[in-house]
């Protein structure tokens, strides 16, 4: 059977709310204790499959899901067991049971969740939502993560349902959306296990080697967390449809895993009141995700339906804001450092207002809602297209008594044809090539505003290359993305040090020394200029992708 929720991370200082509020109507309660198995090479886990045995109060249940369609969809299929054993038999003669009968390693225990779970129904205009909130543990070997999450599952109704619900609560108790499931985190979580127990079994003779071993371990526990970037995008399939609105639909839902799994690490789903794990980093692919969305935005304007004016203007000042954030790591990890190696003397920076502030906004109810908003918008499928009868044909003719007889022959809808969508994406690219060719032409000539300009318009062909890259012939992609690369990091630091200038200018009275700072600065944007004019030049002639 085919499943269709949305969860919810609650957060710590939420929980005790949401319990009571669950708990004014009617509900019910279960203790769940899961058993998820595996390979040693997790075969199950490339194969897409989630393979349990849950005790639901007294009964084992075998369970096996599978991706749905969309991110709140999944194929369960359910069994009631007589006891906490496997039966793959089950699945034979289908192709699930060809994938487990040819498995050639015995499954095991990865990992488990231990987690109680509070159940009620709530009744929307769209229909009738389960709500499931969960507390509990999961745990890998000897670390465990904590489990605190609400589902809507559609029981009745149509998909929007949910959606009605999940807004409703998300916005009331101040909850977190999170792409990853229990078994995708119990999956990663038993990774990191055993790579820690092989960090541990590796010899520690002496306070090197010692040291070696934390630092090890320390890397292990902070790629669990790393940042999430860009990924591949595949269009083959809606390409191939001649769908504007689904290959934009595909695009927008990879840039939204990237922007809600690196929120997910700043919101410390997994981490609240224990440690920190968010990194500047996360913010940068965090805005890396937003700006992908908006190039693909603009690259898709005209071919499709974008996005509500005002879903489009919130991300865009959302975007502004985590600006600020991003601007001052890179003042203190980049141009600071690079400053400072060229003789700056010590300088006393400003304490910024932008501290926390990055955290603060992607939790927030509005940032959050906007996110809910645009998943609905990947998942619901569009109102289908209503198409109007072609006027009847009217034929005239005669019948075996000379009378004039009119016949009628009503045309069946005609259906608007789709023209073929590879070539008007391959226009596209070619105009945002064209312009940003002949911008870089004229690159010495340009103030500090159309160079920002010129370099939006590089980020944003080089994210709609990403977008076509299953489209393009391979063997000509490679140079020139590198050389599109190298011009958008010289424009990249070129506007770096165009945010960093104005504050040294405004510690020059206080401190002198920032004089040093200005001066090389404006030496360093001067040389930058003549380099990204050059290398325009040498962009201009590499030979396109699509050539």
């Amino acid at each position: 059977m085919s499943e269709q929720e949305l969860k919810l991370n609650v957060p710590v200082q939420a929980q005790a709310r949401v319990e009571q509020a669950v708990q004014r109507a009617k509900y019910t309660q279960i203790q769940l204790r899961a058993l998820y198995f595996d390979t040693p090479s997790r075969a199950l886990v490339r194969a897409r499959i989630a393979l349990r045995l849950r005790l639901e109060g007294s009964q084992w249940v075998q369970t096996l899901k599978m991706p749905g369609e969309h991110h709140l969809s999944r194929i369960e299929i359910n069994h009631d067991r007589p006891e906490a054993t496997l039966d793959l038999s089950m699945y034979a003669g289908t192709p699930i049971g060809e994938i487990l009968s040819g498995l050639s390693e015995p499954l095991q225990v990865c990992y488990e969740t231990d987690v109680l779970r509070q159940l009620r129904d709530i009744r929307t205009r769209a229909g009738l939502v389960e709500l499931a909130f969960d507390r509990g543990w999961l745990r890998a070997g000897a670390l465990a993560l904590p489990i605190s999450e609400l589902e809507f599952e559609l029981k009745r109704g149509h998909l929007e349902a949910v959606f009605e619900a999940g807004r409703t609560w998300q916005q009331k108790f101040g909850l977190i959306l999170d792409f990853r499931s229990k078994a995708e985190r119990g999956d990663r979580l038993a990774q990191l296990a055993q790579s820690l127990e092989a960090v541990q079994a590796m010899p520690a003779l002496d306070d090197a080697s010692r040291q070696q071993q934390d630092d090890r371990r320390a890397q292990r526990v902070a790629d669990f967390w790393k940042p999430r970037g860009a990924e591949i995008v595949s269009l083959g399939g809606a390409v191939k449809q001649r769908d504007p609105a689904q290959v934009l639909a595909v695009v927008t839902t990879e840039c939204l895993e990237q922007i809600v799994r690196n929120t997910a690490v700043l919101c410390e789903v997994d981490t609240a009141g224990i440690c920190q794990v968010a990194t500047p980093e996360h913010i940068h692919q965090l805005r890396v995700g937003i700006r992908r969305l908006r190039s693909a935005w603009s690259f898709f304007d005209g071919l499709t339906p974008l996005p509500s004016l005002e879903l489009r203007e919130q991300i865009k000042e959302y975007f502004s804001h985590l600006g600020g954030t991003r601007d001052e790591d890179v003042l203190k990890g980049s141009v600071l450092p690079a400053i400072a190696a060229a003789g700056l003397p010590p300088l006393v920076l400003p304490v910024s207002p932008h501290q926390s502030a990055g955290t603060q906004l992607v939790a927030s109810a509005g940032f959050q809602r906007w996110l809910l908003d645009m998943l609905a918008l990947c998942t619901i499928p569009a109102a289908p297209l209503e198409v109007q009868p072609t006027p009847p044909v009217t034929v005239a003719t005669r019948d075996s008594c000379d009378h004039d007889k009119v016949f009628s022959f009503p045309h069946a809808p005609l259906l608007p044809q789709k023209p073929p969508l590879k070539p008007l994406l391959i226009k596209k690219l070619k105009k945002w090539h064209r312009r940003i060719v002949q911008n870089g032409e004229a690159f010495r000539d340009l103030n500090i505003e159309q160079q920002h300009a010129l370099r939006k318009k590089c980020k944003k062909l080089r994210y709609a290359l990403q977008f076509c890259e299953y489209l393009l012939p391979a063997e000509n992609l490679p140079p020139y993305r590198k050389q599109l690369a190298v011009v958008q990091d010289i424009l990249g630091e070129m506007n770096d040090l165009y945010v960093a200038l104005p504050l040294f200018e405004s510690l020059k009275i206080e401190q002198p020394q920032a004089w040093f700072a200005c001066g090389w600065i404006q030496a360093r944007q001067a040389t930058l200029t003549d380099t990204a004019a050059k290398a325009f030049g040498r962009l201009a002639k590499t030979r396109p992708p699509w050539d």
